[in-house]
């Protein structure tokens, strides 16, 4: 039997994965169905673009609770350590770009909760990887997908 895989989260990305859950449960799903209920009074069902496209929604909120209620299942919480001598899962770590630098923050996290928008990124981005263990004053060569950038950690917190 395959193993499942564990999302490694902080207990806040969790509790937003657990309201999204919960509001596509209590509140979309219901919206969907209404609106599938709408285009079936349309008539004919094989050229009813409105029930095309509700029972498309419905497939991708399911799929989305499925997904959700995986992740929930086994998400592993990132415990905060008193220790931020170096750079770790659920740790927020500022470094300076060089030579120009300019300077940039994320928090790193599992990748069900990242959103590169909020300073969000997965421990399993090219950014994260490379600073994953490494101390303040670390000058470090990250691999992205635009070619080498050299950073300096600057803080971690």
């Amino acid at each position: 039997m395959a193993q499942e895989k564990v999302f490694p989260m902080t207990r806040e990305g969790k509790e937003k994965l657990e309201q999204e859950l919960e509001y596509l449960k209590t509140v979309k799903r219901k919206e969907v169905v209404e609106r599938i209920k709408i285009a079936r009074s349309f008539g004919d069902l094989s050229e009813n673009s409105e029930y095309d496209s509700a029972k498309e929604e419905q497939a991708f909120v399911e799929g989305r609770i499925t997904t959700l209620e995986n992740m929930i299942r086994n998400a592993k919480i990132i415990e905060s350590e008193a220790d931020t001598s170096s750079v770790s899962l659920g740790r927020t770590v500022t470094f300076t770009e060089l030579p120009d630098g300019d300077e940039e923050t994320y928090t790193i996290v599992g990748s069900a909760e990242a959103d590169p928008f909020e300073g969000k990124i997965s421990n399993d981005s090219p950014i994260a990887k490379s600073l994953l263990g490494r101390k303040v004053g670390d000058e470090v060569t990250v691999q992205t997908p635009g070619g080498e950038m050299l950073v300096k950690i600057v803080k971690i917190s």
